[in-house]
């Protein structure tokens, strides 16, 4: 059973995630609408029964500008928990800067990366091209779907169109 209910604005994006209990007072209260309900469950009171909710949509459009913090949490989840560099992961993983900060390197999603400590130590103070060590995947700037998408971990099949996932 599902213990999590993917919110949708008003427009059909994903917004967040909730607990069924959170999602079944929104649609009680009129502030959202049952999208999606769990095959066969549904939650009992005394009087009511009520289809337990898999995806609920927002009566009225909130405007939230999503910016996902720039952290080293965040930039490990981004990138998987893996090196950038040799893909190898369950090692104590560091924060590599790929133009370094001694050549004007920022502190930004497209300059930051993963990199094992090994790999780390390795590119020094190069870019990836001067350490002849090129990167598996260019770092960018992640939307808030793949953070859901990662929170959420396994992930309903109802769910999936609107998380943009095959």
């Amino acid at each position: 059973m599902l213990s999590k209910v993917l919110v949708l604005n008003q427009n059909y994006e994903p917004m967040s995630v909730c607990s069924i209990e959170k999602a079944v007072v929104l649609v009680y209260l009129g502030k959202a609408e049952l999208i999606e309900a769990q095959q066969d469950k549904y939650l009992h009171s005394v009087s009511r029964k009520v289809p337990m909710p898999s995806i609920v949509r927002l009566s009225v459009y909130i405007r939230i500008p999503y910016r996902v913090i720039l952290s080293r949490k965040n930039i490990i989840r981004r990138d998987n928990f893996r090196c950038q560099y040799c893909g190898e992961s369950g090692f104590a993983l560091t924060i590599d800067h790929v133009v370094p900060r001694s050549r004007k390197g920022e502190d930004s999603w497209e300059n930051l990366t993963t990199a094992c400590v090994k790999c780390n130590n390795k590119k020094g103070d190069r870019t990836p091209e001067e350490a002849k060590m090129p990167l598996l995947r260019k770092p960018m700037r992640p939307n808030h779907v793949f953070f859901i998408r990662h929170f959420v971990g396994v992930v309903d099949d109802t769910w999936k169109p609107y998380l943009f996932m095959p």
